[in-house]
């Protein structure tokens, strides 16, 4: 079964850039153009992995991800930023705000590829792999 990401950014082309990379490399993908309806696709939902702008219309990407972590159900869904706040201060803001991955734009789809893989295939909370 393909693993589902969400892809959220408000930037209808961005999101159709993600999109169809992701597609292309067997993820299932799921859209939001704003911030609550990012919240809302999550709970209908429940992707295995957030792609997520922060400057958004509605409820920016730092307030999602706070609401995301505050929530039992939703805390450990990886996220990854994929943004043009690139300043020394915002890429630390989301990295204590508990980003997987941080990622501005413009930025290289094949980049944004293997972080998704890195995520997606890290092993178990154990620690084991296991090998075939």
């Amino acid at each position: 079964m393909a693993k589902k990401i969400l892809a959220v950014d408000d930037e209808r082309h961005i999101v159709r850039l993600v999109q169809v990379n992701l597609q292309r490399h067997g993820y299932e993908v799921h859209t939001a153009y704003d911030g609550r309806e990012a919240l809302e696709k999550v709970k209908e939902v429940n992707p295995d992995l957030i792609v997520l702008d922060v400057m958004m219309p509605h409820l920016d990407g730092f307030g999602v991800l706070k609401r995301l972590k505050a929530d039992p159900e939703t805390r450990d869904i990886p996220v990854i930023m994929l943004t043009a706040k690139a300043q020394d201060a915002d890429v630390f803001r989301g990295w204590q705000s508990g980003v997987d991955s941080y990622l501005t734009k413009p930025f290289n789809p094949l980049e944004l590829i293997t972080f998704v893989e890195r995520i997606l295939d890290r092993p178990d909370d154990d620690g084991s792999v296991i090998d075939l």
